[in-house]
């Protein structure tokens, strides 16, 4: 790495201590799950939040967005959602001097950089398909055009894991398209009494941008360009295999209890992600640690359990861990 990039670096750790600064305003606790935001936004991954109601996962969204200065569009998912209406449609116009007649395309919630899609698994396979394009390529395709949608462009998806009634189980190439899965837990009983004493309803607005666009974009291009050594690749790689019950390299208790393992997607993501940790940490390297800790929310939604292991109440945040302690 150059000195300038040296500099970035330093830059980038002031930026998250700031940004985490920023978001504390509004949001109580739930430090760990900003600190994983930002990782998938400086690995250019999407998120996808799970976490009981009440939580405030679309506010810590939109705070974080704020925080960033990014633009910020959000779509209620419901059953009767359409495709169109997240993409956007095409209308019939008449030209008022020439009465010719011609289709404008009105642009949907989805051309944004930050899209919150919450309660993503209430609606049908059809309308969850329809980002899918987007959050692979950063475009979408109307008719014969292919439009971008924001650069950067992310999409955090929130999850409620108690109410199953009327919802879709989000299909497995959706949730590969996810970098993170992040499980939003209860906050601690001084963070809940401080949430009890605030009156938080418009703190959204003291809220102070730390980066804008472009300086994300940046941050982005320095993690692709930061170096990792081959040993870490290699124990990234190995992780990922490990988990896939078909291959040679995969323990008994794999190969028992695992219907399928993660894609090679998974294993970039690992490097990715890691890279990411060690620039907001302010750190020129990557190291064991960095691995070790992005594993699991880059794993667990992507390893499939068989009834052996629900019926044991195993589920793949066990596995990974399991499979950690025999990396070495």
């Amino acid at each position: 790495m150059t000195a300038t990039d040296v500099q970035a670096v330093e830059k980038i750790r002031e930026a998250r201590d700031r940004i985490c600064c920023e978001v504390g305003k509004v949001i109580f606790g739930q430090q760990k799950t900003v600190e994983q935001l930002l990782i998938s936004l400086v690995a250019g991954g999407h998120c996808l939040i799970v976490g009981v109601p009440g939580l405030a996962k679309t506010t810590l969204v939109n705070t974080l967005a704020n925080a960033l200065d990014l633009s910020f569009g959000r779509i209620q998912f419901t059953p009767d959602l359409m495709p169109s209406d997240i993409v956007g449609t095409e209308i019939l116009e008449e030209d008022m001097d020439t009465g010719r007649k011609g289709f404008r395309f009105i642009k949907g919630p989805i051309f944004t950089n930050v899209l919150l899609a919450d309660e993503i698994n209430r609606t049908p396979p059809k309308t969850q398909a329809a980002l899918l394009q987007s959050m692979q390529e950063g475009v979408v395709t109307v008719g014969s055009k292919t439009l971008n949608v924001g650069n950067p462009f992310f999409v955090l998806a929130t999850q409620n894991p108690i109410e199953q009634e009327g919802t879709y189980p989000l299909p497995e190439a959706q949730l590969d398209r996810f970098l993170f899965q992040i499980n939003m837990d209860y906050p601690d009983i001084e963070e809940e009494e401080d949430i009890a004493r605030s009156t938080a309803i418009s703190q959204t607005q003291n809220v102070k941008p730390v980066l804008d666009a472009k300086q994300l974009i940046d941050a982005q291009l320095l993690a692709l360009r930061m170096p990792i050594a081959d040993h870490l690749i290699k124990m990234a790689v190995q992780l990922v295999r490990s988990s896939r019950p078909k291959d040679v390299g995969a323990p008994d208790y794999i190969r028992e209890l695992v219907n399928w393992g993660a894609g090679p997607r998974a294993s970039r993501y690992i490097v990715m992600a890691a890279k990411a940790r060690a620039i907001l940490d302010g750190r020129f390297s990557v190291a064991e640690e960095d691995v070790r800790e992005v594993s699991a929310e880059v794993l667990c939604h992507r390893i499939v359990v068989n009834y052996h292991a629900e019926a044991q109440n195993i589920s793949p945040k066990d596995l990974v861990s399991r499979l950690l302690k025999a990396i070495t």
